[in-house]
């Protein structure tokens, strides 16, 4: 007899109509119909040859063709007279033993980074975001960088527009001073100005023909879906965008997100520990995919984010939780198919509640 083994690093989220079967070793996703998930359970209670017996004769070579594929595309192993029992089950535990891990911040000024660095320190914070809707010098860069020394940060992401007077060799002298700073955003950019030479420096520079806006967050779109062992196993345990995250607005206001519109104190007059032991800052913490409609239902739902900041305004938990649909997904889960989210003529009661 053979055995079919699911190899321990892949993950297999069954949808409503639709499987996605995650590789969280080589961060690859791939989708396939119910079938295959169907197949794959009875592999996992007998033999290849017993499954295969329960079929007629069409059906057999279907599904040999599924193992086939199963196989090609290194998702498990064939053993014989047993399953191998040297490959046990991926523990799906999350751990993460930062206090907070990402801030993202409204930069208007350096002043702010100076109020909260020892917050920084005290929580343990290891990402920073900054959004800038104005130009930031290569001394701001410097200086942001150099202001985090001896910190629990790892790395800085920062947005900012483009301009001339960030030249190359701007870029290149950052690369040889920065320790933190590991993306640059440069948005409002028609083309890359330096063509390959961004290759050579110790950060990821990206250059943005659009016009960012903080408002355009929370867009659901297959190009930011993430299959990260980490973020993965954080989006089947909490909230895969405001678990251990916090953030501060262009008024210095402290927030779950910076769009959304509760506020837990100001900059200015508090501190950021002080906002996270306010009960209600961590009330959208374990609010998973798993319980958000639709969302529940979708194959996409573990490599995907969760905006709270706009949802569909349409189910409210016992608790009081918006358990909406993220506003900006386009995604149906019942049909597999895709459309633009914003001409969805049942989203239109929700947008115009945000845009008032």
């Amino acid at each position: 007899m053979k055995y079919f083994n699911l190899f321990s690093n892949i993950l297999i989220t069954k949808g409503v109509s639709r499987i996605l079967i995650s590789d969280l070793q080589k961060n690859i996703s791939e989708l396939f119909s119910l079938e295959l998930y169907e197949l794959i359970e009875e592999l996992k209670i007998g033999s290849i040859e017993n499954t295969l017996q329960n079929y007629d004769n069409q059906s057999q070579k279907i599904l040999s063709e599924y193992i086939e594929i199963l196989l090609e595309n290194e998702y498990g192993f064939v053993s014989e007279n047993d399953w191998d029992y040297e490959f046990p089950q991926l523990s799906l535990k999350y751990q993460d033993y930062n206090v907070i891990s990402d801030l993202f911040v409204e930069f208007e000024n350096i002043d702010v980074l100076y109020k909260i660095k020892c917050s920084v320190e005290n929580l343990h914070i290891r990402h920073l975001v900054l959004y800038s809707q104005r130009n930031i010098s290569l001394c701001e860069f410097l200086e942001i960088d150099g202001l985090f020394n001896n910190t629990p940060l790892e790395n800085i992401e920062i947005y900012s527009p483009y301009h001339i007077n960030i030249q190359m060799d701007h870029l290149e002298e950052l690369s040889a001073k920065a320790c933190r700073i590991s993306n640059l955003f440069f948005y409002n950019c028609k083309i890359n100005p330096y063509n390959r030479e961004i290759n050579k420096l110790c950060f990821v520079v990206n250059f943005v023909e659009e016009d960012l806006k903080i408002s355009s967050c929370g867009k659901v779109d297959i190009k930011y879906f993430n299959t990260n062992l980490p973020k993965v196993l954080e989006a089947i345990n909490h909230n895969s965008c405001l678990f251990k995250k916090i953030g501060i607005d262009k008024e210095g206001n402290i927030k779950n997100c910076p769009l959304m519109e509760n506020i837990f104190g100001n900059i200015n007059t508090s501190t950021l520990e002080e906002a996270l032991k306010q009960t209600e800052f961590r009330k959208y913490w374990n609010v998973t995919k798993d319980s958000v409609d639709i969302c529940k239902d979708c194959e996409f739902r573990y490599v995907c984010t969760d905006c709270r900041a706009f949802t569909e305004r349409t189910h409210i938990n016992e608790e009081n939780l918006d358990i909406s649909k993220p506003l900006k997904c386009g995604y149906d889960p019942y049909k597999g198919t895709w459309e633009e989210w914003s001409k969805n003529p049942l989203k239109q009661k929700a947008l115009q509640y945000y845009r008032n």
